[in-house]
């Protein structure tokens, strides 16, 4: 039975750039098996299955599969499956929300319109576990390919979670986060040594002001950033929005920004893999307390077919 998927490039506007993704429209019938081998057929980041909605108050349920594992939810997976549903008109122009039933519950995606063109999604994640900070600095920063002075001697290596957990590594500039490498074998030495096994988001703060053509003069306060995952069968991820979420409550939680009901910040990704993307991130806070997480970008079709399995 032919399998129909789009091509999108998500947290972009233009295509070529952001992060690839192929969603299949209709993925009724498909065993969870064959999902997964699919996903690894396709080798994107991400590919995603829509099927009908399970749970009371979603509009449709979706499954998020990296080439080697299911992801309970992912970022620029739920933005560019939003696009693609308004695309296929399952989300109607006009329409100002839409819930996704993905593994960690229902998530909800709150829509910019132009016309009747979806102009930009803004997703809804979980309010962030904060795990403690790392001690095993020299073994974390051995594991990308540099040294513990690299390292921004202030901030803490640290484990953030908004949904999906992630090893939060703050580098002193732009330079040493280009300089990173993402080692398969590394991160194994690193995990049988410590017990870290997760996905290592690096990033500087404020450090690509002006240094990248990705940067544009009106921007709110900027991230440079590269995430590894080679344990999820990700060398290297040009755009991840579940780690954004985490990024946005790090940078309140260590006062690099002030919460607000309004905060906003922008993390530029996947420069270095000459796809870059642009990815919004918006922090609530409330008396001290972070009451709200989304995470937001645009989307672009590139490619349409069908898998003939």
């Amino acid at each position: 039975m032919p399998l129909a998927y789009l091509h999108y490039d998500v947290f972009t506007t233009d295509p070529l750039a952001g992060n690839q993704l192929a969603v299949f429209l209709d993925g009724r019938g498909v065993p969870v098996a064959r999902m997964q081998a699919i996903a690894r057929e396709m080798n994107f980041s991400e590919s995603t299955f829509i099927l009908p909605p399970e749970t009371a108050g979603t509009d449709v349920r979706m499954r998020i599969f990296t080439p080697a594992n299911e992801m309970p939810m992912a970022g620029h997976p739920t933005i560019g499956s939003t696009f693609a549903l308004a695309h296929a008109g399952v989300i109607r122009p006009g329409a100002s929300r839409f819930v996704f039933g993905l593994g960690v519950g229902p998530v909800p995606v709150d829509l910019e319109w132009d016309g009747s063109r979806l102009r930009f999604a803004w997703m809804t994640q979980l309010d962030p576990a904060f795990g403690p900070a790392v001690d095993a600095r020299d073994a974390v920063a051995s594991a990308i390919g540099l040294d513990a002075a690299d390292l921004a001697p202030d901030l803490p290596v640290q484990q953030v979670s908004c949904g999906v957990p992630f090893l939060l590594v703050p580098l002193r500039d732009r330079e040493r986060v280009d300089r990173a490498i993402s080692d398969a074998s590394a991160f194994r030495r690193l995990a049988l040594a410590t017990g870290i096994d997760l996905p290592i988001f690096l990033f500087s703060w404020g450090g690509s002001r002006g240094e990248t053509s990705s940067h544009r003069a009106a921007d709110p306060p900027t991230v440079y950033s590269r995430m590894f995952a080679p344990e999820f069968g990700i060398i290297e991820d040009p755009a991840t929005g579940s780690a954004c979420g985490p990024l946005g409550c790090y940078l309140v939680r260590h006062q690099l920004i002030t919460g607000d009901a309004a905060t906003r910040m922008l993390n530029l990704q996947g420069v270095a893999m000459g796809r870059p993307s642009r990815i919004h991130i918006a922090i609530g806070e409330r008396d001290g307390a972070i009451v709200e997480v989304k995470v937001g970008g645009a989307a672009v079709l590139v490619g349409q077919g069908e898998l003939l399995i």
